[in-house]
């Protein structure tokens, strides 16, 4: 046995058994799939994916834009800011999530997962076939390696994960078979599933917890192959890459290259495109998508504009209170600031009426709080909790503060300016203060876009009225990022993007032992026993009817906590490219557009 092994062993706190086909045989089997609940959409034996064409065409180069900079290739640390698709396109995970299903996983570098009924353990058999891009056999040493590194240098999604694995035991030369503690949930063999695979021999004479710029050794589909600091990384297919035919992978990563091209802004990375210095764009701004996408490439046809449903939740954008900072610590004054942004106003002035009113975190889709108080199964859940939650939860459906009803925004700024003197703040000469020590009410919205500064301005001007000084400062995504980790801020402007199937993030995103943790996400600092409790419900839900109930009560407790005021979605996928892109148009996933199943004509 190395001593790397015997260190391992120590550590999980499980020796290999001598003879492991002695052991005691589970109530389970290996299977090509998981689902977090009911049954993988695929059976086994399946060819490829619906959304996938095995004869579609292979070659050309698919070029993006992205927006900011970077400084790192290792996306699995804190430190630094890292270049686009790396983690997706150059490493492998040990299984493979598809799109259309709310969240099932199949074989990848793992051939089958095994998991008893009440998920106590997860194991994986691997696929014999797997390897690094160097040809050298991914091992169970690595995998291995790859969950101990995770867990002490890795991002603190990856260190709260890998922290319920209680012991790691070898199954012969090619398995793996993690045992969980109480505090894992359904979720936690899925999470396991989707680790990323990376070389214990590689980083055994380099330090993994750095931002670097040397291309590492990878397993997935594509390979870094040249990259400009901060302005461009270039991924070239793998040649006879070892998962190419297995049935996750028939007709996908069909381009020969993909480039990434970094720009200061949205707005510059969209004339880039426009000018062809990139061949697709995404667009995340309908207000673009309806004002800036013209010139004679568009007249004439040569750039292609798809609209394109999908019908995953849209999730919440807002702009977001900093709970750690006093200022925002009372609930009232959070809902009076809320009263102050004109949606409607926006909507129609700035964003020409591309856009539709956030009213959930999970909008867009059936995890959203129904429009009536709770009632039935999400009554039930919530009743234990009635003395530590506002009363307006039992009473009333959260709906944003609206321009659209008699008095405007006048009769709003009212509404706030009541709800400020409740939480002790006067107006004095013009300025909003502290009745008791005369502070003035003041913060920063921090921004890294330039092109959110217009609806943030509008915001202020009406903040304005009510006497509240604020600022805005707008800086580079590098600075914008070391803030955010460190939650160095007032307000930003935020977009928590969610799943089907939400789980183990959402403790990330709102548990209260995340808001003290650098680079989490939970940027509101919610600490609400209420809130870890039903992320607890959400995480142990045995069906997907459990699920969206505790979804639910758990959508309806964050909207009555203040922490965001709302902004607004769209519903739809806006994609433009150059040139004669092609995919299966019979599907469409739901979570939408899968461009790693597209091709290019020939």
């Amino acid at each position: 046995m190395t001593a790397r092994l015997l260190l391992v062993f120590l550590l999980v706190g499980i020796w290999p058994s001598a003879d492991p086909a002695s052991a005691q045989e589970p109530d389970s089997a290996p299977a090509h799939g998981i689902a977090m609940h009911g049954t993988p959409l695929y059976p086994a034996g399946f060819t490829h994916l619906a959304y996938a064409d095995p004869a579609a065409p292979r070659g050309g180069e698919l070029s993006q834009a992205a927006v900011g900079s970077f400084d790192s290739l290792n996306p699995f640390i804190v430190i630094g800011r890292t270049a686009a698709g790396v983690r997706g396109y150059h490493f492998a995970s040990l299984m493979a999530r598809s799109w259309d299903e709310p969240f099932s996983l199949y074989s990848y570098v793992a051939e089958t997962i095994e998991t008893p009924a009440d998920r106590s353990w997860v194991a994986f058999r691997l696929d014999p076939d797997a390897r690094f891009h160097d040809g050298t056999p991914i091992t169970v040493d690595d995998v291995i390696f790859s969950m101990e590194t995770l867990r002490e240098h890795g991002r603190p999604s990856f260190r709260r994960n890998y922290d319920r694995i209680t012991a790691v035991e070898r199954l012969g030369s090619d398995g793996v078979r993690f045992h969980l503690s109480a505090e894992a949930d359904r979720e936690t063999p899925l999470i396991l599933g989707l680790m990323p695979i990376i070389s214990r021999a590689y980083y055994e004479d380099r330090p993994f917890d750095r931002a670097t710029l040397e291309i590492p050794l990878g397993s997935g589909p594509y390979r870094i192959v040249a990259v400009e600091p901060g302005r461009r990384v270039l991924f070239e297919r793998v040649d006879d890459w070892w998962a190419a035919d297995k049935p996750m992978f028939r007709g996908l990563n069909n381009f020969e290259r993909l480039r990434f091209d970094y720009y200061r802004d949205s707005a510059v990375a969209l004339e880039a495109f426009k000018s062809g210095a990139v061949n697709l764009n995404r667009e995340t701004s309908a207000e673009r998508w309806a004002t800036r996408y013209d010139g004679p490439a568009i007249a004439d046809g040569r750039i292609t504009r798809l609209e394109l449903a999908n019908r995953r939740p849209a999730g919440m954008r807002g702009f977001v209170f900093n709970t750690r900072r006093p200022l925002f610590a009372d609930p009232r004054v959070r809902h009076a600031l809320a009263y102050a942004f004109d949606f409607t106003w926006v909507n129609r002035n700035l964003l020409h009426g591309q856009y539709r009113r956030t009213d959930s975190y999970f909008v867009n889709s059936e995890l959203a709080a129904p429009p009536h108080p709770p009632e039935g199964a999400e009554l039930a859940l919530l009743e234990p909790f009635r003395d530590r939650l506002p009363p307006a939860v039992f009473d009333a459906a959260y709906a944003p503060p609206s321009t659209n009803t008699p008095g405007g925004l006048r009769a709003n700024l009212r509404a706030a300016r009541d709800l400020l003197s409740e939480a002790g703040w006067v107006v004095d000469n013009g300025r909003l203060v502290h009745a008791e020590n005369g502070t003035p009410f003041a913060f920063e919205i921090l921004l890294s876009d330039p092109e959110d500064e217009r609806v943030t301005l509008a915001f202020v001007d009406n903040l304005r009225r009510l006497g509240i000084a604020v600022s805005v400062r707008t800086v580079d995504s590098a600075q914008y990022n070391a803030r955010i980790d460190g939650f160095d801020f007032d307000m930003i402007m935020h977009h928590w993007r969610v799943t089907l199937s939400p789980g183990a993030e959402q403790d990330f995103y709102w548990g209260s032992r995340s808001a003290e943790i650098d680079g989490t996400r939970n940027y509101a600092g919610v600490r609400d026993p209420v809130v870890d409790a039903l992320i607890v419900h959400i995480a142990d839900a045995a069906t997907r009817d459990d699920l969206v109930v505790a979804v639910r009560a758990l959508d309806r407790v964050l909207l009555w906590g203040h922490y965001v005021v709302p902004l607004y979605y769209q519903d739809s996928d806006l994609i433009a490219f150059w040139g004669d892109f092609d995919r299966v148009r019979e599907v469409e996933p739901v979570y939408g557009p899968v461009v790693e199943a597209w091709w290019l004509q020939r």
